[in-house]
């Protein structure tokens, strides 16, 4: 697919579009491996857009609790944005925690480029790197249903790929998700 770049009058070329789902527990280091992931991707020419949990729940879920069909609802709304982004040639980046693996085997089956990525991280590394104070304010119970604690994270399957940030470092982990782009074709 070929878009015209009118700041410059010239014509670049999108390549294939493909949604990146990270899944993970909150702390586990989705929204900063994606982050590199997106970097390295505009470096190399392509149309990248990230998505992240927390910055679509203020801006596109706003209103939505913690329920799990709130849950549920919130990640079908990122899901459906990166299909629309993804089918139009963008490589859409979804940061978002999704706990339910029922709800991102929808996505799977509604988007037809979509690679799950699981960043798997000890529930102890979690909690030792979060800088906001949730998982301490979960633990003491002062916030309820908090994915991990008090509500149940289901880690996906069959990820096409697992990520284990508490062993690697995070250029490694965005280097891995990139060679999965070369290894399916989209780069």
């Amino acid at each position: 697919m070929l878009k015209l770049d009118s700041s410059v009058r010239r014509v670049t070329s999108m390549g294939k579009g493909v949604t990146i789902w990270f899944t993970g527990l909150s702390g586990a280091g989705k929204s900063t491996i994606s982050a590199i992931v997106a970097q390295k991707l505009q470096a190399l020419g392509r149309n990248v857009e990230v998505l992240d949990g927390d910055e679509v729940r203020l801006n596109l879920s706003a209103g939505l609790s913690f329920s799990k069909a709130d849950r549920d609802t919130n990640v079908r709304r990122i899901g459906y944005v990166c299909r629309l982004l993804s089918r139009n040639g963008v490589i859409a980046i979804s940061a978002a925690i999704s706990p339910y693996r029922s709800t991102r085997e929808e996505l799977r089956t509604n988007i037809s480029d979509f690679l799950e990525i699981f960043i798997d991280c000890p529930l102890g590394v979690c909690i030792d790197r979060d800088v906001k104070g949730l998982y301490a304010r979960a633990l003491k119970g002062e916030i309820p249903a908090f994915t991990g604690v008090s509500d149940p994270y289901e880690p996906p399957l069959n990820p096409d790929l697992t990520i284990h940030t508490d062993s690697e470092t995070k250029e490694a982990s965005a280097e891995r998700v990139v060679q999965l782009l070369y290894e399916r074709g989209y780069l």
